[in-house]
């Protein structure tokens, strides 16, 4: 680690595996509630709120903590502000917490959501963005605090590198796709119109421009590429993910009520929308081609494996539904829900997780670490999210033809045709919570067990 400031990323990487954890456990307990509704004392709408969310925030904490990692390290100085930083991390954890206390409140006592000011006080029922109106508030200071504080690191040293000045980038079109959500329209037509803006834009623009920037650092970081060919192709990537991400919302507007011009256009748009993932794929196997000396080989592994499976879940995953043609009649199924789970896997988490691996050895001081449990958190992970999305798959496919085309109702096809796909997901769900627990060790052991175990415990993974 370069610069002392660098450690303020360690906070936010901690908050994120917890959340990480309380994330896949109260997606567990979803999973059992298909077979067993009554199942835990929160109904299946309130966990589900709570297992989306809390991913959606563990990812931002996440995004968060290795910006304040990378911003130093490019611009070859401390942070301009590291109170700020430290205010900025404890006032959003603290929003966080009480933003999470709600939901589970008015999970038990519905009564709670009273109107405060004309809006709700513990959510405002939007799916994906439920924060009430004061959390948004909230968060959109702590937002602008963290792009404050990074940008004033880059103007105090007028160093710039395309890595961060991407990343930056990325982060500042995130804040800015977190406004239209904040506002909705009695038209129902209109106000999904501008929810996608939040939902879609995110997660297929902003969060793809991150993680291209990400991708670059940390090829850079453990394989010692140049800077020069990264950063070229990074741009290349951010350039298509751009082109075929912004337009590709168009898939999101089939069926809301739009004109039918966006039949064509997300049609057209999201059929190239795997190019440029498949290009970040290409891009980390032509870096590591011709490496060998590696020392921080769970990093590098993660790192690939991200990139790999960015294209499939949400690529390969992602297009096979997304044509007018196809999702006329799996539009709301759970195919969308198998796309859904392998994207933000193979997208997110795992870069999140690339990226800790690759800055907690030096944010702790150690150069050795046990890297064998990495290795088996990732094959735990892994195969049960290939099961699981295989078992989903399985049971959109079941509903899709039962209820589109036969014309059974949900409950039946649910209840019935699909109860082995429940079980089976729900079986996997443990196995993937079982890999979330070996990572968290992990997280809270590397730099802190003996050198001699440490070496030890590499010496037999390597064997």
């Amino acid at each position: 680690m370069k610069y002392e400031s660098q450690k303020i990323a360690q906070y936010f990487f901690s908050a994120a595996v917890v959340l990480f954890l309380v994330q896949v456990l109260v997606g567990t307990i979803a999973a059992l509630q298909f077979i067993w509704p009554d199942f835990f004392i929160l109904n299946f709408n309130t966990i589900r709120t709570l297992h989306i969310n809390a991913l959606v925030v563990w990812l931002l904490l996440g995004l968060m903590g290795a910006t304040y990692y990378v911003v130093p390290e490019e611009s070859e100085s401390e942070l301009w502000s590291i109170p700020l930083a430290k205010f900025q991390f404890w006032a959003t954890a603290v929003t966080v917490t009480l933003v999470v206390l709600g939901y589970i409140w008015m999970g038990i006592n519905p009564q709670a959501n009273i109107q405060v000011l004309g809006t709700n006080l513990l959510n405002e029922g939007r799916e994906y963005i439920e924060a009430p109106r004061w959390a948004d508030y909230l968060i959109v200071v702590s937002v602008l605090l963290f792009l404050f504080n990074n940008f004033m690191t880059m103007l105090k040293t007028k160093k710039w590198s395309g890595i961060q000045g991407t990343l930056l980038g990325g982060l500042t079109f995130l804040a800015l796709m977190y406004l239209p959500g904040m506002f909705y329209t009695q038209s129902m037509v209109k106000d999904q119109f501008w929810w996608w803006w939040v939902v879609h834009l995110w997660v297929e623009g902003s969060w793809e421009v991150i993680a291209a920037a990400l991708l670059a650092f940390m090829l850079m970081k453990i394989t010692g590429a140049k800077r020069e060919v990264l950063e070229k192709w990074m741009y290349i990537e951010v350039g298509l993910v751009l082109f075929t991400g912004i337009l590709g919302i168009g898939h999101h507007y089939y069926w809301i009520g739009t004109p039918s011009y966006w039949l064509w256009v997300g049609g057209i748009f999201s059929s190239l929308e795997p190019i440029p993932l498949l290009l970040m794929v290409w891009d980390a196997f032509r870096t590591t081609r011709e490496t060998r000396n590696v020392q921080n080989k769970v990093g590098l592994f993660y790192t690939v494996a991200h990139a790999i499976f960015n294209f499939v879940g949400a690529g390969l995953w992602g297009v096979i539904h997304t044509l007018p043609q196809v999702n006329k009649w799996t539009h709301g199924t759970q195919i969308t829900t198998a796309h859904g789970h392998l994207a933000f896997y193979g997208a997110y988490v795992l870069l999140i997780l690339a990226m800790i691996y690759v800055t907690l050895p030096s944010i702790r001081g150690v150069k050795e670490f046990n890297q064998s449990r990495g290795y088996h958190a990732f094959w735990w992970m892994t195969i049960s999210m290939v099961f699981i999305v295989m078992t989903i798959t399985g049971a959109g496919m079941v509903q899709t033809y039962m209820e589109r085309l036969m014309g059974l109702d949900y409950v039946s096809v649910k209840a019935t045709y699909n109860l082995w796909f429940w079980i089976f997901r729900a079986i996997f769900g443990v196995g993937f919570l079982v890999g979330v627990g070996i990572f968290v060790k992990d997280y809270f052991k590397i730099g802190k067990e003996p050198v001699a175990a440490v070496s030890t415990a590499t010496q037999r993974a390597s064997a």
